[in-house]
């Protein structure tokens, strides 16, 4: 184990990449880094730590501002959740830690959001507690290392590869080597195209001796991939248009939309427009209100989730005679639309309509 590790260190001191919060260990920045790279590449989260950091520096900063400004900040980066966490979490500290963002594991793993990888990262980074990291790159290069054939997804594998990272943790200098070990699940021992001719480790992994390197890690549990049909209607009257506030528990909780139509089968056009008069129908302004109206259909926009294909469709309702009035919607000018939180779909489609307008 000590050989290995000297390798992996050796290795880092020499590829690692130069990013901000690897010059900090302010606890806040950490965990802020750790809570944004969750899910996401580096290149898409760095953007994102960096305005973030800017505009809420200490962890009071973040608590003080308002959800959603946090979920401004936070679009196009996907997962919501943990920007709603994120925000939480930060209240949290404020009430619970004194406005003093914790340092130890104990602390940590109390806060909204945070599981025992977060918990374990930001410990070891800001104040070397010997917490061992185990997150997606981890899981790869010590199964690999050590040939081991358990899904990492069970309760076996997990106990098996948590075991094996605090035999291997330097708990001399865990900072260094958790960012080791992650460095180099992220840039040598790779999901694909792994490079195991240049690898270091080569002599000592298990997987490459026995010829099983992409066999490693095992999955055991497949998501259900279902299906979502989204029809959105963007009605339109001088410059102006209708937005409401999601309100349930999911992935888009308070963030804001056009009037929906959310179907798990494919609606057809023909539905989606009897639909559209019901709508109108429904809120006192009659059917005529569409007769001049100009619809049009937009292509449709497909968003990949973990567990679910979103394929979504904008119907753009031009109204000569005035906005309809419906329940939970308001009304906003489309230069104001920008400034409230959305999806990444409703944004993706915003960015090909207005030059659309214009």
């Amino acid at each position: 184990m000590q050989e290995t590790r000297k390798i992996l260190h050796r290795w880092y001191h020499e590829n690692k990449r130069d990013l901000p919060w690897r010059h900090t260990s302010d606890a806040y920045l950490i965990w802020l880094s750790e809570i944004m790279l969750q899910q996401t590449q580096v290149a898409q989260g760095l953007p994102y730590y960096l305005k973030f950091s800017e505009r809420f520096p200490t962890v009071q900063d973040l608590a003080a501002a308002e959800e959603e400004e946090v979920l401004k900040l936070w679009q196009g980066l996907g997962y919501y959740s943990r920007a709603r966490n994120l925000h939480a979490a930060a209240k949290q500290v404020m009430t619970e830690f004194e406005g003093i963002f914790p340092t130890r594991y104990d602390d940590l793993i109390t806060l909204k959001g945070v599981g025992d990888y977060t918990a374990s990262a930001v410990a070891s980074f800001s104040s070397g507690e010997a917490k061992a990291c185990v997150d997606g790159n981890v899981i790869r290069v010590i199964s690999r290392l050590f040939g081991m054939d358990l899904p990492y997804d069970t309760g076996a594998g997990q106990k098996a590869i948590r075991s094996l990272a605090d035999e291997l943790l330097d708990k001399e200098d865990s900072h260094t080597h958790n960012q080791a070990i992650m460095e180099f699940g992220a840039l040598q021992c790779t999901p694909k195209n792994t490079d195991c001719e240049k690898c270091p480790l080569q002599g000592k992994c298990m997987a490459f001796a026995q010829g099983k390197v992409f066999d490693l890690p095992i999955k055991s549990k497949k998501t259900k991939v279902q299906n979502l049909y989204l029809y959105y209607y963007v009605f339109l009257h001088q410059n102006k248009t209708l937005i409401s506030q999601r309100s349930d528990s999911g992935i888009w909780k308070n963030m804001y939309e056009f009037p929906l139509l959310e179907s798990e089968k494919k609606v057809s056009k023909k539905e989606v427009l009897a639909r559209l008069t019901d709508t109108i129908a429904k809120n006192g302004v009659g059917e005529e209100k569409l007769t001049d109206s100009k619809i049009t259909f937009s292509e449709i926009y497909t968003h990949i989730l973990s567990h679910r294909k979103i394929q979504a469709t904008f119907i753009q309702v031009e109204m000569p005679d005035g906005l309809p009035e419906i329940e939970g919607a308001k009304v906003t000018t489309l230069s104001a639309f920008e400034d409230f939180p959305v999806s990444r779909l409703i944004e993706r489609f915003w960015e090909d309509f207005i030059p659309f307008m214009e």
